[in-house]
């Protein structure tokens, strides 16, 4: 299972306009992805609602996951929106 660890770029975390824009970039790889805090349970990064009861804060480390082909370069894109509190998808790594 590919993975990465990432701190949350955005100052306010994974709230309303930064958690929406996580969710569309998540969907818009292609990949099944999970996100997770250290200690709790993996959610599905497509979902708005599970990505909102997170409750992750700017700063926290989150973690991105997937066992799908394509998975390594999904995540890395994935983690470099959340790391640099991008407002899109970054085209390439």
């Amino acid at each position: 299972m590919a993975e990465r660890r990432v701190n949350v770029g955005w100052a306010e975390g994974l709230h309303a306009r930064p958690a929406s824009i996580f969710v569309r970039a998540a969907m818009a790889t292609g990949v099944p992805v999970t996100i997770a805090k250290a200690g709790s349970d993996p959610v599905n990064a497509a979902s708005m609602l599970a990505v909102l009861g997170l409750g992750a804060q700017g700063g926290e480390e989150i973690v991105l996951a997937s066992d799908a082909e394509g998975a390594d370069a999904a995540l890395e894109r994935l983690a470099k929106l959340v790391g640099e509190g991008l407002e899109e998808l970054p085209e390439t790594v």
